[in-house]
């Protein structure tokens, strides 16, 4: 992969892996979905999952579909396929974000359910077999900080792959941040 390279002094690479990263991401926003059907017309709830995905799917478009892209055989494919299902779930996020009803909070809970399945069966694993540890850790690094500066409300027309989506997400997000901060709306799951 097209990293930059090890720190030079010690050479190990620090943080969490990418896999380990997304698979956590992947259990907290199950989670987040579980509640939301138990809590469908809870509007606070709509809005951090909202949030999290929003984060959680530009994070993975800018980092995550780029490394299946160059390391995977059939990356191209498995990729665009995912870009395409994450293209639909942005917007059910935002049929969710006007309407938080039962019916809404199901078509996401459904959509996360698919997208966490096709990730943990196709990409994470052939990951792990194909690239080193250190390049994981990298791209783990990457995505965490990718992930905070990532928008909070969904963008399905937005760009979805690099190098437009690493540019325009962080700026699309300083206005989403800004709208938050205005609105008092709340984005986080530990601040329910």
């Amino acid at each position: 992969m097209n990293l930059p390279p090890l720190p030079p002094v010690g050479g190990e690479t620090t943080g969490r892996n990418v896999v380990d990263v997304v698979t956590e991401e992947h259990r907290k926003l199950q989670r987040l979905c579980d509640r939301l059907l138990a809590e469908p017309g809870d509007r606070r709830l709509a809005d951090v999952v909202v949030a999290e995905l929003s984060r959680h799917l530009s994070a993975e478009e800018q980092y995550l579909y780029p490394a299946v892209r160059r390391t995977v055989p059939g990356g191209d494919e498995l990729a665009a396929r995912e870009l395409a299902e994450d293209r639909q779930l942005l917007t059910t996020l935002q049929h969710l974000q006007k309407d938080p009803s039962p019916e809404r909070a199901r078509d996401v809970a459904e959509a996360v359910r698919r997208h966490v399945d096709a990730d943990a069966e196709e990409l994470l694993p052939v990951l792990v077999q194909m690239v080193p540890i250190e390049d994981l850790i990298r791209v783990g690094n990457r995505f965490e900080t990718a992930a905070e500066a990532a928008p909070t409300r969904p963008h399905p027309g937005t760009p979805s792959t690099p190098p437009w989506n690493k540019v325009v997400d962080p700026a699309v997000a300083v206005v989403d941040k800004l709208r938050d901060a205005v609105t008092r709306r709340t984005t986080y799951a530990k601040d329910l």
